[in-house]
């Protein structure tokens, strides 16, 4: 039975594997240098993907594979893309995934008792608030923001790694103490991050982390003047920020909604993404022939334009869908979780990986402000790939399905209820 549960997206992991074989052999057809190192991780890469599908049957047998089957055919697009650069960031790219594919199931090892969890959330809370301090006086300045610790060849995104705490604590902390303390609490460390990422120039993480912050708090209170007030002192620290750095914000927010005016200046890069996005056509011009990959931050915050442009979009549209499944899933757990710890960070995440692509999707087409976040799992970096495994977790703990080995424990927990 174990073995059938798992060969159940097994039609879907086919797909995924030839669609990840055609996409590496057009890198390969193309000669790049170091091509047996490119082989041996492309093999590697896709082997990890069918040997997790069925270990996967006896660390949880009675739940679905569907979050994992979507979070390896993004990861693959990255991976791929990686390849298509070089392969010194291929090999980084797959390193991340093997640091994610390694927390993902620790974590929710973690997750398993929340009790045992609640413990960890002042350690987690400590430790997120010394990491951004560390970052704060230690960072370099890279593209306009002090976010980046620089080691060597390494170069490591701590506010990315972060999001991971900063939903335990607030799931773990609110789940345990009174409402009116859980939030003045919460909102003490959750203000005193923000904080800090502000005063780091990161911008786009802080608005993430704002609003993944309301979230929690909305989910444990119910409460809409809570909110409001939330909103309005927000609004007030935005206007301190714009008087004090007026002149870097402006520079971010000047150009929307007037990027065709600056083709050439501030709106570069989103005039390109829009020309050689909609160039690909439905089926891409193919990986590597893109013209897009010359300009900046291509396979970083212009990765969707990228895919569109050599993938197609009709793979670009897939992105958007996955992740639309994967907020269906965040709903539909939290609904039926077992406990309101689950509840909160299975929302918690799956609205901040929504909210990071909608920034990351509608900043490059000029819907929304170009805030420089990356699209969860596909964007090139290894800090937002280790992220982005961490937070997948949080939807999949809330799965009652993850913790039950036998029917006779689904039945017994619903007469309980």
């Amino acid at each position: 039975m174990r073995i059938l549960n798992s060969l159940k997206w097994a039609p879907i992991m086919i797909l995924i594997t030839i669609f990840q074989i055609f996409s590496f052999s057009q890198i390969v057809l193309k000669k790049p240098e170091n091509l047996t190192g490119i082989l041996i991780i492309a093999g590697l890469f896709i082997f990890i993907e069918w040997f997790y599908l069925f270990l996967s049957t006896f660390l949880f047998p009675k739940s679905s594979n569907a979050l994992e089957c979507i979070a390896f055919f993004l990861t693959g697009i990255s991976i791929v893309i990686s390849a298509s650069f070089s392969f010194g960031l291929l090999a980084k790219q797959f390193a991340a995934f093997i640091i994610g594919i390694i927390i993902y199931p620790i974590l929710l090892k973690i997750m398993e008792n929340p009790d045992k969890a609640e413990k960890l959330r002042i350690p987690f809370a400590i430790g997120t608030i010394i990491t951004l301090i560390i970052t704060l006086i230690f960072a370099k300045n890279i593209n306009g923001a002090y976010n980046w610790i620089v080691i060597g060849p390494l170069s490591i995104q701590p506010a990315e790694l972060i999001k991971v705490t900063f939903i335990f604590v607030g799931a773990a902390s609110l789940d345990k103490i009174q409402q009116k303390k859980s939030l003045t609490l919460y909102i003490l460390f959750s203000v005193t991050t923000i904080v800090l990422l502000f005063l780091m120039r990161d911008l786009g993480t802080a608005l993430i982390f704002f609003f993944t912050f309301v979230v929690l708090a909305f989910l444990r209170s119910g409460d809409i003047r809570t909110i409001i007030f939330i909103c309005l002192s927000a609004a007030l620290g935005a206007a301190l920020v714009v008087l004090v750095r007026s002149d870097y914000v402006m520079r971010r927010f000047a150009v929307y909604r007037h990027i065709w005016e600056y083709p050439h200046s501030g709106g570069y890069q989103q005039t390109r993404s829009l020309i050689y996005s909609a160039s690909g056509g439905l089926l891409g011009l193919g990986i590597g022939n893109g013209k897009l990959r010359n300009i900046f931050a291509a396979a970083e915050d212009l990765i969707f334009a990228l895919v569109c442009e050599e993938f197609g979009i009709l793979i670009g549209f897939t992105i958007l869908f996955c992740f639309v499944v994967i907020a269906i899933h965040s709903v539909r757990n939290a609904n039926g979780a077992r406990s309101s710890f689950y509840t909160i960070a299975c929302c918690s995440a799956g609205f901040l990986l929504l909210f990071q692509v909608s920034l990351n999707v509608f900043g490059v087409t000029d819907l929304l402000p170009m805030t420089g976040v990356t699209l969860p799992f596909v964007s090139r970096g290894g800090s937002s790939t280790i992220s982005c495994w961490g937070l997948l977790a949080f939807i999949k703990a809330a799965d009652n399905r993850t913790w039950l080995r036998d029917i006779s424990e689904i039945r017994k927990k619903m007469s309980n209820a």
